[in-house]
């Protein structure tokens, strides 16, 4: 992403003034306000965009990062949200010939945290609404790579990192309108007893604890502004609602990766053995098991419960990996994005560019249409456009 003509100081100063003449984008419910039935957050569309995604800085920042040109094509194709997951390391200054400890976590830096109001500030120059999210926070992250140095769920040094890094960014964003940015607190909670093994057993955070972490963050976020938004990432991996949170006024988000063995086929940070994965279909049987429609509905019926209650629902990742069969995706994905659009639940695919995107996806069973040098699956756009 280009940054010589992008201005932070007077972006950060201006957006004072864009918070206060704003209108909110579909509406949003401000924190405390009575609970009604229907989603309290817009059904926006859009992408995951993975230029934080990685603990490391990149070696080529003109690889993979998001063009300015990317969003512009968003926006153009009629969507209207970006998702930035973010590792915590990327944006702090330490050795990092070594595993980072306890007493840097709060060494942030201040050039990568730069990089942030960037890409920020060119997301809504396209009237494209950011859902900022940590995938990775201190002391827990779904995924490996990266030696963390205590547990987020039993540690309270691991607790207060946390909620320091989200006071951090609570208070440098404090002025722009919450139709503009939004922050989304863990990526896919899970418990896991060992944090730094790629296949460790994961279960479910205990409902409490979980509650204990959300409303710590969500305390110091709102101290500085009361009305930025917060969403949760569902349990269990972001498969399951968090009953324990209804009434934090926090909004949860769900997945659409309902089954792995479709939206995961061969993926290597799921399977040990990749070749050995069952051949996906949809609908019909896989692994000695019967999916399809029914199948999906009954997955996402908590999800739509809790949006009758009156609980802002969003799905914040979804999509497929590059070796599933094209078909199979594409009837799949119809079939989540079908139930979710009917009941006001909107979506981010991961990714934009890259193996679950719409560009550049490396399938090898697609068409793929010329766009500016990039591969285009037009299918797979023309479907997402339909919802």
């Amino acid at each position: 992403m280009k940054t010589r003509n992008i201005n932070r100081r007077i972006f950060l100063k201006t957006s004072a003034a864009a918070a206060a003449g704003i209108t909110l984008a579909g509406n949003i419910p401000m924190p405390g306000l009575a609970m009604k039935a229907g989603n309290r957050l817009p059904r926006w569309k859009g992408f995951n965009l993975l230029d934080f995604f990685s603990p490391y800085p990149p070696k080529n920042l003109d690889g993979s990062q998001t063009t300015e040109d990317d969003l512009k094509w968003m926006s153009d194709w009629g969507f209207d949200f970006v998702r930035v997951p973010m590792a915590y390391p990327r944006y702090l200054d330490f050795d990092r010939t070594r595993d980072i400890t306890k007493d840097e976590m709060l060494k942030f830096d201040q050039k990568a945290i730069g990089q942030v109001d960037d890409l920020i500030y060119l997301a809504n120059k396209h009237n494209l609404h950011v859902s900022l999210n940590l995938h990775r926070g201190p002391g827990y992250c779904i995924n490996a790579g990266f030696h963390e140095p205590f547990n987020l769920w039993d540690d309270k040094d691991a607790q207060d990192a946390f909620f320091s890094h989200w006071q951090m960014w609570a208070e440098r964003y404090k002025t722009i309108a919450p139709g503009k940015l939004s922050f989304d607190l863990l990526n896919e909670p899970a418990y896991i007893r060992d944090m730094n093994n790629q296949y460790a057993a994961k279960g479910p955070v205990p409902g409490a604890t979980y509650r204990k972490v959300a409303e710590g963050a969500a305390k110091v976020i709102r101290a500085v502004n009361r009305d930025r938004l917060i969403v949760a990432d569902g349990n269990s991996g972001g498969s399951n609602v968090i009953p324990e949170l209804i009434d934090l006024d926090i909004a949860q988000s769900c997945r659409a990766y309902y089954p792995h063995y479709v939206s995961h086929y061969q993926a290597s940070w799921v399977w040990k053995d990749p070749s050995k994965a069952p051949t996906p279909v949809w609908p019909g049987v896989i692994d000695g098991k019967q999916f399809g429609r029914e199948q999906l509905e009954e997955f996402y019926k908590p999800w739509i419960a809790l949006v009758e209650k009156g609980v802002g629902v969003h799905c914040g990742e979804g999509g497929c990996y590059s070796k599933t069969p094209h078909n199979v995706f594409l009837a799949w994905f119809g079939d989540i994005l079908d139930i979710l659009t009917s009941h006001k639940i909107g979506y981010a695919l991961w990714n934009f560019r890259g193996t679950f995107g719409i560009l550049d996806s490396e399938r090898s069973d697609v068409n793929y249409t010329d766009w500016y040098g990039h591969k285009l699956d037009s299918k797979l756009l023309e479907l997402l456009k339909k919802y």
